[in-house]
């Protein structure tokens, strides 16, 4: 019976949005009145550890609406200054086919920003670039969560591992890198299939042929920047550690596939364009606009994420000058939201919009036109996301309680690992999904979870940093199908109350991932 509560958490939202095609506005609300009631009943939560629980999930609600915000603001901005043509037109000058185009844009420059920011960040940047250059909106959506995946198991600056893994007895610089190359080693069997994962969805959810066939044609290409990410990805963990992973292997991967795609190398000789929008002319009359002037907001972007990141008097400065963090809500010690506003990728996207304004020239106009448009584009996504975030927290505290029960995610996983014994190694990525779906965040679900994989690795004498490895991929993979990043996805592309679709597309590849991770997990612990 207390199994089954706890797991309500995850069975309702995927009866309301995936079996029953509810939006996340209807779903995620029934979903939140059926776990908070049984928080109340069952669990024995007290109703101020509930309410504070529900203000924690809607002040962290907005959190998430700023950076939503600041994506589809900087794209709108674009879109009238005419810089969007001008990327476009780049993009196809190194391939027309949409296959190539969303492994540079979805994977490797997706990657790139994830390897910056994090937050769930690149799927709200990638996919309305994508929708740009002619994507089907669906297909934009799930394809930019399905490429976030594989560089979120070091996010930004190694956090989901620095961070995540910080409760392991004996955590310290040492033991965050071997587990950072660990992450790799296994990802060398998962994360090297992903661009083709990428182009099977495309081109079997959205093709006109709907075959295998357009997807196999790129099966050589997609292995080789597969590999090159994968690979380079182990080396620089091992040679430099975990902070960087993402951002140094994104960048390798973006040259070798740009150089490979306008040369044609591995590539089949027709351009493929099955999954333009039906009516989508791109914009043939060159533009006078510099590529680099273009880009320039997103170089901006990078560059403002890394400098608040890395450079420690300008991380202080972001992270305490404008503080609208929430500790202690209600009173209750352990119930905090954070937000340092400066520190925000969604601050970091809205400046580099007004520095494209300058840059590019235009009229400030542009920005305060693009503003109304994208205030208007994220007003439904709010409430889901509080809804969302509510029952997240509700779930998340659920260890503050009147009978004694440890918290609804701690139960899940013991009663997950009384059944699998030495074959954990097989189950781990997956409990790092789980975690991921209900808490939208690969780092909270390392975080919720490795104290409990780390347990079990050593009752059943796995290798521990090997398990934590698979936990570490498994929660990035979950970034795929976790309610939330669905939401801003699909609000960004102009999907809203689409969520459940997006999630029958994603989930598969976020399942596949999570089997090629235990199967990387056994090789690693039979051989290594």
């Amino acid at each position: 019976m207390l199994l089954l509560v706890a797991l309500s958490a995850i069975i309702a939202p995927f009866v309301f949005l995936v079996l029953l095609r509810m939006s996340a506005l209807k779903g995620m609300l029934f979903s939140a009145i059926i776990v908070i009631l049984l928080a109340l009943t069952t669990w024995g939560m007290e109703g101020n550890v509930v309410f504070a629980s529900i203000l924690q999930g809607t002040h962290k609600a907005f959190t998430i609406l700023l950076i939503l915000f600041g994506a589809i603001v900087l794209l709108n901005t674009l879109r009238l200054t005419g810089a969007v043509d001008r990327i476009n037109q780049g993009f196809r000058s190194i391939s027309g086919d949409m296959r190539v185009q969303v492994i540079i844009v979805a994977f490797l420059f997706g990657s790139l920003i994830e390897g910056a920011a994090g937050f769930g960040t690149p799927a709200a940047v990638t996919g309305p670039l994508m929708v740009a250059l002619g994507f089907n909106p669906m297909a934009a959506a799930a394809l930019a969560l399905i490429a976030d995946s594989s560089a979120v198991s070091y996010g930004a600056v190694g956090t989901p591992i620095q961070v995540g893994l910080s409760n392991i007895p004996g955590a310290d610089l040492a033991f965050y890198q071997t587990v950072g190359a660990k992450v790799a080693a296994i990802d060398m069997v998962a994360g090297t299939f992903i661009p083709f994962i990428l182009i099977v969805i495309l081109t079997v959810f959205f093709g006109k042929r709907k075959g295998m066939g357009d997807a196999f044609s790129m099966l050589p290409w997609t292995l080789l920047i597969g590999i090159t990410y994968t690979s380079s990805a182990l080396l620089y963990a091992v040679l430099f550690g975990h902070e960087f992973v993402s951002i140094l292997a994104s960048l390798t991967g973006l040259v070798v596939a740009t150089l490979t795609a306008k040369k044609g190398f591995l590539l089949p000789k027709e351009e493929w364009a099955d999954a333009l929008q039906e009516g989508f002319q791109p914009e043939k009359k060159k533009s006078k606009m510099g590529l680099v002037t273009a880009w320039s907001p997103y170089l901006v972007v990078v560059a403002l994420l890394l400098l608040t990141r890395i450079i420690p008097s300008v991380k202080e400065f972001t992270r305490t000058a404008i503080d609208f963090s929430w500790n202690n809500i209600l009173g209750i010690e352990g119930i905090d939201s954070a937000w340092e506003v400066l520190y925000s990728p969604g601050t970091v996207l809205v400046l580099a919009t007004i520095l494209a304004v300058l840059v590019q020239r235009k009229s400030f106009s542009n920005f305060t036109k693009a503003s109304k448009e994208s205030l208007g584009s994220i007003k439904n996504a709010g409430f889901s996301l509080i809804f969302t975030l509510a029952l997240v927290q509700v779930f998340t505290n659920s260890g503050m309680n009147m009978n004694d029960l440890i918290s609804m995610p701690q139960y899940i996983a013991q009663a997950l690992a009384e059944g699998f014994g030495p074959m954990w190694i097989f189950v781990a990525p997956f409990l790092g999904e789980l975690g991921a779906f209900i808490t939208g965040s690969a780092t909270v679900s390392t975080l919720t979870f490795s104290p409990i994989q780390y347990s079990i690795a050593n009752q059943t004498g796995l290798n521990t940093n090997t398990v934590l490895a698979a936990q570490v991929i498994g929660a990035a993979a979950g970034n795929m199908i976790c309610v939330h990043n669905v939401v801003a996805a699909s609000a960004v592309v102009g999907l809203s109350g689409k969520e459940g679709d997006i999630i029958r597309k994603t989930l598969g590849p976020a399942l596949l991932y999570g089997v090629l991770a235990g199967v990387g997990g056994f090789i690693l612990i039979q051989f290594m």
